[in-house]
């Protein structure tokens, strides 16, 4: 397992569009993914000791990001033959353990991830109505124990967003483990 952050990327930079199936083969299109007010975007998967950590959190973000009318999209990028916790199938009976309810989706050339220079799982972007990134950092302040969380970046993120107030710039960069990235 090795350790990383997400790389900075500037804040306004357009979402790079895709379309990419679920593990039941339904393709999802990028720009039919938006709420009304933006899309939330978490490159994870099933192994990971940090996504994991964070799925419940993650699903929770979901729900209320919904009710500011933020959709949310997972996208599982290591579709590796070396890592078959991660594969489809796995992504399946990950979806119905947690109860996810918004589009998990499969990476399955890694070149969704690319565009996004994606490095690690999770890593967390969030995108207002016109496709610019607005965060790319973390969930908040304690990944390992959710209990001792002192500050809700993202959250703070998505109420900000919702309701037209400026986002903090200053932006902490997710960690997780690395993408598994496939030789090419």
């Amino acid at each position: 397992m090795v350790l990383l952050e997400s790389i900075t990327i500037p804040l306004g930079t357009k979402m790079p569009s895709f379309k990419l199936r679920d593990p039941h083969g339904k393709t999802y299109a990028s720009e039919k993914l938006y709420g009304d007010r933006g899309l939330l975007v978490v490159f994870t998967c099933n192994h990971c000791p940090y996504a994991i950590a964070v799925w419940p959190r993650v699903i929770r973000l979901a729900s209320y990001a919904k009710n500011m009318k933020i959709s949310t999209v997972a996208i599982n990028p290591n579709i590796n033959p070396d890592y078959p916790d991660d594969a489809p199938p796995k992504m399946v009976e990950k979806i119905k353990e947690l109860g996810i309810t918004f589009p998990y989706l499969v990476d399955e050339t890694q070149e969704t991830a690319r565009a996004f220079k994606a490095q690690c799982t999770p890593d967390i972007y969030l995108f207002d109505r016109n496709h610019a990134l607005v965060y790319h950092g973390r969930i908040d302040d304690n990944w390992q124990d959710e209990s001792k969380v002192t500050r809700e970046e993202l959250k703070e993120a998505l109420n900000n967003m919702a309701t037209g107030q400026p986002i903090a710039r200053d932006q902490k960069p997710s960690m997780g483990c690395s993408i598994k990235w496939r030789k090419t």
